[in-house]
């Protein structure tokens, strides 16, 4: 059965405005566009379709999706089984922090005694869980399993004041790095400022602090997108780059 755009938009809740865009970039190609110019789908693209959703839903960019539906291994049955995951995963932890409401909302009617520790154990717990899900397999293989569970043990051991502090030693060297770009000079005291703080904001994750460990990390800042966007998104262009430079300089 092939579905017009306004079918495709009736079945889906997707404008057809936003199907153009999808046919425009290459994501979603309609089977069939006729001598008139209307586009059709059959139910492949159907399927397709749902599928891009459901990576939206998780919240991957467009880009992302494309690669993953376009990869030459994609199957749908075991992208279907990985979504399974993931969701259950993403619905623990919504009841953790359902949990954790209600648990706040009985401490402030006095039912219950919650401590500071408490109310921040889940975040440091998701904060942890962000980095590994997007660079544990790199971690693992760099710097060995037992290195990286000793990492989530002294984090998740901070205490609130000790999150906190690593928290403000990021955001100032990422001010201060910011403040760098404007005019590059190594050495100097603002570069050796930044290497300071971004040290320091290792040390709270990391066991065993060693300069060729710093060195290797500030090499998967440039080598790999993700980080680079990190810097770029919060610093400017080029950030992961000054990063390494100074990294580089100094330890």
């Amino acid at each position: 059965m092939a579905y017009t755009v306004k079918q495709v938009a009736d079945l889906s809740g997707v404008s057809p405005r936003t199907l153009r865009y999808y046919d425009e970039i290459n994501l979603l190609k309609p089977a069939e566009v006729n001598e008139a110019g209307y586009r059709f789908y059959q139910q492949s693209e159907i399927d397709r379709l749902q599928q891009i959703l459901v990576y939206r839903s998780m919240g991957l960019s467009l880009k992302e999706i494309q690669k993953i539906l376009d990869h030459p291994d994609f199957e749908i049955e075991e992208a279907l089984r990985q979504q399974k995951a993931q969701l259950a995963k993403r619905r623990a932890e919504i009841d953790e922090l359902l949990l954790l409401v209600e648990q706040t909302l009985a401490h402030y009617k006095g039912e219950e005694i919650m401590s500071n520790e408490e109310k921040f154990d889940l975040f440091k717990k998701q904060s942890w869980q962000e980095n590994e899900n997007l660079y544990g397999d790199e971690l693992q293989e760099k710097y060995g399993e037992e290195a990286v569970q000793e990492s989530k043990e002294k984090w998740l051991g901070h205490s609130e004041a000790e999150f906190q502090e690593r928290e403000a030693a990021e955001q100032e060297m990422l001010v201060k790095l910011k403040q760098y770009g404007q005019a590059p000079q190594l050495p100097s005291d603002l570069a050796q400022e930044i290497f300071l703080l971004h040290k320091k904001w290792l040390e709270y994750s990391w066991q065993n602090y060693s300069s060729e460990a710093h060195r290797g990390v500030a090499e998967m800042y440039v080598l790999d997108e993700r980080f680079s966007k990190y810097y770029e998104e919060r610093v400017g262009k080029d950030a992961s780059q000054w990063l390494r430079e100074i990294i580089h300089f100094y330890a």
